[in-house]
């Protein structure tokens, strides 16, 4: 997508992650459910979906999607069964024997207990199909894809068989990927590390036919760029030199924040910072990777914290917490110069919020890239010149109710916001507030906003209460599960977001 049009005229979209759609096997996946989704987004005039990063997550760390096996793979555990049934891979009495009743969380273990079984099978047939169609797409993906798929299920395969060891405790020859040692495990484990490969195939075939879908519907997928990887990532194991390691391979410098307005203690994310040195000498080619292979997935990618590219938080990794970090200097604008380069109309959202100093706002201007304002950032008692009250909003900006990170719009009202916020809030509004009608205010604020693009979260749009909120920051428990049991919206509030799109000009005429 050309950036002339993105953030160029007035215009609205969704913010729900796929794992919260409806699923029968567990977790929202690519299957019936994300069509029918996107059918929702056209009804409604919105032509924007925004999803969370759709890496392949890990259980040791709550299966967060901020924090995955790999920059590049993707998520399994989004593939639809349904799907491979199309394909001649799974037959319907294979699925039907599989599904368990719609739930409003999602159950990871479950949905991988389940979806392993049904990708066993599927590549099983695969093998023996004769589909030379399929057969030739998968060759073509593999060949395509080689610069990350090789190591990745290399990676995957080491670290299920020696877990619960991080990379850096294998045997020698494997942490230092040894040549002689990695090839002969090629040839000793084939068919698993095949079978690996089919199923990324899998997910990157469904992803592709759901994007052109939304393509068809005039939907851009909005998508998001976790700024740092795990340390227990392939990407890591791969490219040791770019991150803040020891000698032996070990975590040495962690990122993550200072304290702030989520914790006093700060947020102490236990991901390797980056060698930016290294990764400038080789001409920051693993990045351009990276986004390369993001702008396959998605229209326009969110960069979160941006401002670590302007400066970022340095902790030891033997810290207890993130209080005695340090600020150092990011790549800045050179980083962006050779991403303009390869990126020229730079269809990023710069995620530009916490305790933001100048310099990151100038580095986003520089390139002409948008930043976000969050209302429920607004109403403190800066409020005249808070950057996320609407009379200070820009054009060239995309704003929020909230985001992935917040409370939902009705539990911030209720339990978050205090009593002279509710104040001011009141006094914006110019109308009494209520737990009832402070989701639809805050939407028609949001709407109203001069920002060219307004996002609002699904559980701010169906006005629901802070049981349904998605994450909560600085925490590692019950988080990313919320989920909905079906898409079976009102008309009432079809009719709703109807109207306030053509009232506030973001209804598209064409």
């Amino acid at each position: 997508m050309s950036s002339i049009h993105f953030n160029s005229v007035r215009r609205a979209g969704i913010l729900l992650h796929i794992t919260s759609l409806p699923g029968k096997y567990g977790i929202g996946d690519l299957g019936p459910s994300a069509y029918r989704f996107i059918d929702f987004l056209e009804r409604t005039g919105q032509r924007y979906w925004q999803c969370l990063p759709v890496g392949q997550p890990d259980k040791e760390n709550g299966y967060s999607p901020y924090s995955t096996l790999s920059a590049f793979a993707g998520n399994t555990m989004l593939i639809s069964p349904d799907i491979l049934h199309v394909d001649g891979l799974l037959s319907q009495h294979e699925i039907s024997a599989k599904t368990i009743k719609p739930q409003n969380k999602v159950d990871f273990d479950k949905a991988t207990e389940i979806k392993t079984l049904l990708f066993e099978t599927a590549y099983d047939r695969f093998k023996k199909y004769d589909n030379k169609e399929l057969t030739d797409a998968y060759a073509k993906f593999c060949k395509e894809n080689s610069y990350w798929l090789n190591d990745y299920v290399l990676f995957k395969f080491l670290k299920e068989k020696y877990s619960p060891k991080k990379w850096n405790q294998w045997p020698k020859v494997y942490r230092d990927k040894q040549p002689d040692a990695l090839q002969k495990l090629q040839d000793d484990h084939k068919s698993e590390l095949e079978k690996e490969k089919f199923i990324q195939f899998c997910f990157f075939r469904q992803w592709n036919s759901y994007r052109e879908f939304c393509r068809k519907k005039k939907i851009s997928i909005i998508g998001d760029i976790s700024i740092y990887v795990s340390y227990n990532s392939a990407d890591v194991w791969n490219n040791p030199q770019y991150f803040g390691l020891k000698d032996d391979k070990s975590l040495k410098w962690s990122a993550g924040v200072p304290p702030d307005y989520y914790s006093v203690e700060g947020q102490f994310w236990n991901m390797p910072v980056y060698n930016w040195s290294n990764l400038k000498i080789d001409g920051y080619n693993w990045w351009k990777e990276r986004i390369a292979h993001n702008l396959k997935l998605f229209d326009i990618v969110r960069l979160d914290h941006f401002r670590a590219f302007y400066n970022y938080w340095e902790i030891p990794a033997e810290e207890p917490n993130a209080v005695n970090g340090v600020w150092k200097l990011g790549p800045g604008k050179d980083f962006f110069r050779i991403l303009k380069k390869q990126f020229p109309d730079m269809p990023f959202i710069a995620e530009d919020l916490g305790d933001v100093v100048p310099g990151v706002y100038k580095l986003r201007d520089s390139f002409g890239m948008p930043g976000m304002h969050i209302l429920q950032f607004a109403f403190g008692s800066d409020i005249a010149s808070n950057v996320h009250i609407p009379h200070n909003h820009r054009q060239n900006g995309i704003v929020y109710t909230g985001t992935h990170d917040n409370n939902t719009i009705k539990g911030w009202f209720r339990s978050e916001l205090d009593k002279q916020c509710k104040i001011r809030y009141k006094k914006y509004l110019g109308r009494r507030l209520t737990k009832r009608n402070c989701c639809k205010s805050m939407i028609g604020l949001c709407y109203a906003s001069v920002a060219n693009t307004a996002i609002v979260p699904m559980q701010d749009i169906l006005g629901l209460n802070e049981k349904n909120r998605l994450n909560k920051p600085s925490t590692s428990k019950n988080n990313w599960t919320w989920k909905l049991k079906d898409l079976n919206f009102s008309k009432k509030t079809e009719r709703f977001i109807l109207n306030l799109m053509k009232l506030y000009g973001r209804y598209p005429v064409d």
